[in-house]
C-alpha cells in the first residue's frame, strides 16, 4: 500500500496546548529568540531532538517494574550488558546516564593537548569533549556529504584518501579515528559497510583503536539494507553485527535507537583501556553495574534494543523522514539529499540566500518555523559550530535546519501540519531578517546564547 501507518497503536496520550502566533511572538522573544530556552509546554511539535524524547512500548512500560536498584551487581545491569553483547560483539560494556558521559570518560583517557580525532563529522557533544580536554576534533566526511542536494546513498562516508593522509601528517597525535553512524550534523547521512570497513582497515593500520559514535546504528543499518549491493536480503541484525565487529569501541547514547529517555554506554575491547574507563566512572558517573542509571532504565534499554532492529518500524521511520522531505522539495524548500534517518534537514543557506551566513539564516529559519507553527527545531550550521580556540567564529560548511523526529510519538497529520507550515513561510521567505547575537558563552554557544533580528 502507498499510506504510510504507524506500526503501532497508541495507549496514552499527551495533551499539546494549542498556542496563538501572537502568543508564539511574546514568547520566543522572552526566550531572546534561542529555541532552547522555551518552555516545552509552549511547543505544539517538539523537534528540537530526537534524544530521550521517544515514546517507550508497553513492553520497556512493563521493563520498568523489573528493574533492580542494587548498587552493585543489579540483575538489570546483566539484562542489559546481555542486550547489548547480543548486537555488538564488545568485550566490556560501561554504562552511562547518557551518550555524552562516555564522550567524557573516554576523551578523558585518551585526549589531551596536542591530541587530533578525525571523524566524518564530529556532533556538537563529541567535539565538546574533545575540546575540553585540550585536543582537537576533525571532520573528513566525503565531498558528497558537504553537498546538500547530492544524491549519494552514503554522504556519511569518510573520504578515505583524506584519513589516510591525515593519519600520515599527524599519527603520533591521533589517539583513536571515530565514525558517527548515522552522520548526524551532515544530515543524518549513513555510512556504507564497506566505508565502516576501509575506515577499520586504516586505522588499524596505523595501529589506532577504531571507536564508533553509534547512536542511531539501527537506522544506519537499514540504510545498508536498502541501498548497498549484496545486503538487501540480510537482517538488519547481522549487518549491526558486522557493524560492530569492525570496531574496537563504541560511545553510544540510548537516548536515540534504544527508546529510552535516559542513559548510553562505553563499550571497549581493550582491557587496559575499560580499567582506566571504570575507574573514572567511578569518580563521575557511579559503580560500574549501574554507571549514573537507575536499575528500571537498564531494564527498559535491554528491551528498547530487542525492539529498534524491528524492521517494521524501521521502515516505517525512514519513510516517513522521506515523505516529508519530498513534500518540502515539492514546495520548492531545498533540504539535505536525500532525506536522513532520525530527521528531515532543510538548507536554510540556501533557502534564505538573502541572508549571508554571518547573519544566521539557519537560527532566523528556525524562529520562524516557532512563531508561524509552533514547531520547534535546532540550527545546524554557523551557530553550532560555534568559536575557534582564539574567539574567532567558525563559519560552519552548511546552515541547516533539523528537524528531529521523536520515536514513535507523531503521527501523519502532525507530518502534513509540518508542511503546511514551511508552505506559508516558504511565501514570504524574502521577508525574513539575519540574526545577531547578543550573548554568548565560550563553548557549546547554541545551547544558551540570546540573540535579536536584524
Amino acid at each position: 500500500m502507498k499510506t504510510i501507518i504507524e506500526p503501532f497503536r497508541i495507549k496514552a496520550v499527551e495533551p499539546i496546548r494549542m498556542t496563538t502566533r501572537e502568543e508564539r511572538l511574546k514568547l520566543i522573544e522572552k526566550a531572546d529568540y534561542n529555541l532552547f530556552a522555551l518552555h516545552s509546554e509552549d511547543v505544539l511539535i517538539d523537534l528540537l531532538t530526537d534524544s530521550g524524547t521517544s515514546a517507550m512500548s508497553a513492553k520497556q512500560q512493563a521493563a520498568l517494574m523489573s528493574g533492580d536498584e542494587s548498587y552493585a551487581g543489579s540483575p538489570s545491569f546483566f539484562r542489559f550488558e546481555a542486550a547489548v553483547k547480543n548486537l555488538m560483539p564488545f568485550k566490556h560494556v560501561i554504562p552511562t546516564h547518557q551518550g555524552r558521559a562516555a564522550e567524557a570518560i573516554l576523551f578523558s583517557i585518551l585526549g589531551g593537548p596536542g591530541k587530533t580525532i578525525p571523524s566524518n563529522t564530529h556532533f556538537d557533544t563529541t567535539r565538546g569533549n574533545i575540546e575540553a580536554s585540550g585536543a582537537e576534533g576533525h571532520d573528513l566526511v566525503i565531498a558528497e556529504g558537504l553537498d546538500p542536494s547530492s544524491e549519494h546513498p552514503f554522504k556519511g562516508n569518510m573520504d578515505l584518501e583524506r584519513l589516510q593522509a591525515f593519519l600520515a601528517d599527524h599519527g603520533d597525535a591521533v589517539p583513536c579515528v571515530m565514525l558517527t553512524v548515522t552522520n548526524n550534523a551532515g544530515g543524518g547521512q549513513p555510512v556504507s559497510l564497506a566505508n565502516i570497513r576501509s575506515v577499520a582497515r586504516i586505522a588499524h593500520a596505523h595501529k589506532k583503536p577504531f571507536i564508533i559514535d553509534g547512536c542511531r546504528f539501527a537506522e544506519n543499518a537499514y540504510f545498508i539494507k536498502m541501498r548497498e549491493d549484496g545486503q538487501g536480503d540480510r537482517p538488519v541484525k547481522d549487518i549491526v553485527g558486522d557493524m560492530f565487529a569492525l570496531a574496537d569501541g563504541m560511545t553510544m547514547s540510548a537516548k536515540k535507537d534504544a527508546f529510552a529517555n535516559i542513559g548510553g554506554w562505553l563499550a571497549l575491547n581493550d582491557d587496559d583501556l575499560a580499567q582506566a574507563a571504570r575507574n573514572r566512572l567511578i569518580l563521575t558517573e557511579g559503580f560500574p553495574t549501574y554507571g549514573g542509571l537507575a536499575g528500571r532504565d537498564l531494564d527498559a534499554i535491554a528491551q528498547g534494543l530487542t525492539e529498534i532492529i524491528d524492521e517494521d518500524y524501521l521502515r516505517y521511520r525512514l519513510r516517513s523522514m522521506a515523505y516529508i522531505g519530498e513534500r518540502l522539495e515539492a514546495l520548492g524548500v531545498p533540504t539535505v539529499r536525500p532525506t536522513g534517518g532520525h530527521a528531515v534537514f532543510v538548507d536554510a543557506r540556501r533557502m534564505l540566500s538573502h541572508i549571508p551566513t554571518s547573519q544566521y539564516p539557519g537560527q532566523s529559519l528556525a524562529v520562524a518555523m516557532y512563531v508561524e507553527g509552533g514547531i520547534r527545531s535546532c540550527e545546524i550550521g554557523t551557530v553550532m559550530f560555534g568559536l575557534k580556540p582564539d574567539g574567532t567564529e567558525v563559519e560552519a560548511p552548511m546552515d541547516l535546519v533539523r528537524m528531529a523526529f521523536p520515536r514513535r510519538v507523531y503521527t501523519q497529520s502532525h507530518a502534513d501540519y509540518i508542511v503546511e507550515v514551511f508552505e506559508e513561510i516558504a511565501a514570504r521567505k524574502d521577508s525574513l531578517r539575519g540574526m545577531r547575537i547578543t550573548w554568548q558563552p565560550t563553548a557549546m554557544r547554541h545551547f544558551t546564547a540570546k540573540f535579536a533580528p536584524l
